[in-house]
């Protein structure tokens, strides 16, 4: 029987496969990527290639250091959009030192990492995202396609075309979508994909953003997942929809307790809602971030949990009595422009940490009224979210969990590009501050 290596290398011969690029995600969750021909393929399964791994750390600056990537065979694909003669494959990489010890900077390592103590208890975990994003005429300024609503069909959805081609695309790819259609806001878009165990959703993830962008720009027009880039509309979020497994077995379900949670579902929700202050660097790690997370938006705002109220920060999902695997639990704060691996890192850390010290879960939320602010909120005993990029900083720094989790080295190096991120924008005059300011003071 062939193993990884003979069978990749045997699949790219049969399909003519001239390069292989090399994907790798830095810090803060933007894809890289280096070729190597299909001559180096069999070196590189081995011996790795060669690279500046410093480029992994993502803004700051750095001399050049010398690393290794090296391939990992159960991620080979042959990318569709390339032509089939001298066709393109890609393969994502772990990260390593000249030593040939795991880079502490490589974010795919630090989720495997933690997926592999997960899985010495014998557990696996499942989540199913839910993709926002918008289409724009051009990458310069915001000018939207259409004005189409939520679930709006032609002739105000322009983009149904464009969603088809990405879908078809995905679905050469190997990756498995639920449903596609036109979001809330003018101009956005919502693509769900099937649930998978967590490594291979965030490389879908990374995968998913790169066809995105690409469908957009042969189609002439520009994708973002930037969450909030038009004012008085809703941003783009990513809902993530996550289960436990231990072999076959959903252990989030029961029969016997209320909306059929098990007592470790409600200390895995608890532990998400103890630890999410900490974690919301990870989730929502920029400054435009918090531009959706405001009342009123259809974004969570509260940290709390129930069945449907807009406002919290978790909703568990009704499901399907035939299917008690289905049971889930919705995370609703994320956003479009994570790093999935240290993001669904820290989720599962937290989750994990209600589970093992049996944290007790808080009554649901059940707004009989429609609140009328995020104040009402908070006078009602709700905490609210963090409402800037400095107040989570500040919650990251401390976590304990969040260190245990990612590591030292990634957390130091986080903060340090958040902190940059802060005193550019800290420089930098907005038309709002020149609009409201300028004529008065």
């Amino acid at each position: 029987m062939l193993d990884d290596r003979e069978f990749v290398l045997k699949l790219a011969r049969n399909n003519g496969v001239k390069f292989i690029r090399l994907w790798f995600t830095d810090i803060l969750g933007f894809l890289k990527s280096f070729a190597i021909t299909v001559d180096e393929l069999e070196d590189s399964l081995v011996e790795g290639v060669r690279f500046d791994v410093s480029t992994a750390l993502g803004k700051i600056s750095s001399d050049e250091c010398e690393g290794i990537a090296i391939p990992d065979p159960s991620t080979f694909k042959i990318l569709p959009w390339r032509p089939k003669e001298d066709s393109v494959a890609r393969m994502f990489c772990d990260l390593y030192t000249t030593e040939m010890k795991p880079f502490d900077g490589d974010s795919r390592y630090v989720l495997k990492r933690n997926l592999e103590m997960l899985a010495q208890k014998g557990y696996t975990f499942y989540i199913g995202p839910e993709i926002e994003f918008f289409f724009f005429q051009n990458n310069t300024s915001p000018e939207i396609i259409d004005r189409g609503g939520y679930y709006d069909l032609i002739p105000l959805d322009l983009a149904t075309d464009y969603r088809r081609q990405i879908v078809l695309t995905l679905e050469d790819i190997g990756i498995g979508v639920i449903s596609s259609h036109h979001e809330g806001a003018f101009s956005q878009h919502e693509i769900d994909l099937r649930h998978e165990d967590a490594l291979t959703t965030a490389d879908n993830i990374m995968t998913f953003k790169l066809i995105v962008k690409e469908i957009a720009h042969r189609n002439n027009i520009y994708a973002t997942f930037m969450p909030k880039p038009l004012p008085q509309q809703s941003g783009s979020g990513m809902h993530l929809h996550l289960s436990l497994f231990h072999d076959d077995t959903n252990i989030f379900y029961s029969k016997e307790n209320q909306y059929n949670l098990s007592q470790e579902a409600r200390h895995f929700i608890a532990g998400l809602l103890r630890h999410s202050n900490e974690f919301f660097l990870l989730t929502n790690q920029w400054i435009n971030s918090y531009k959706r997370l405001v009342f009123g938006s259809d974004a969570p705002t509260h940290i709390s949990w129930g069945q449907g109220d807009y406002t919290t920060l978790i909703r568990v999902p009704q499901y399907r009595k035939e299917k008690p695997n289905s049971t889930r639990i919705e995370l609703k704060n994320p956003d479009s422009a994570i790093n999935p691996y240290l993001a669904f890192s820290a989720i599962l850390a937290s989750g994990m940490k209600g589970i093992e010290e049996k944290y007790d879960l808080p009554d649901p939320i059940h707004m009989e009224v429609k609140p009328t602010s995020r104040r009402y909120l908070i006078k009602m005993g709700q905490q609210p979210v963090p409402d800037s990029l400095n107040e989570s900083i500040q919650h990251f720094e401390k976590s304990d969990l969040m260190r245990e989790t990612l590591g030292d080295y990634i957390v130091e190096k986080l903060i340090e590009n958040k902190l940059i991120e802060l005193e550019n924008s800290n420089s930098y005059i907005t038309d709002y501050e020149i609009r409201e300011y300028f004529p008065f003071l």
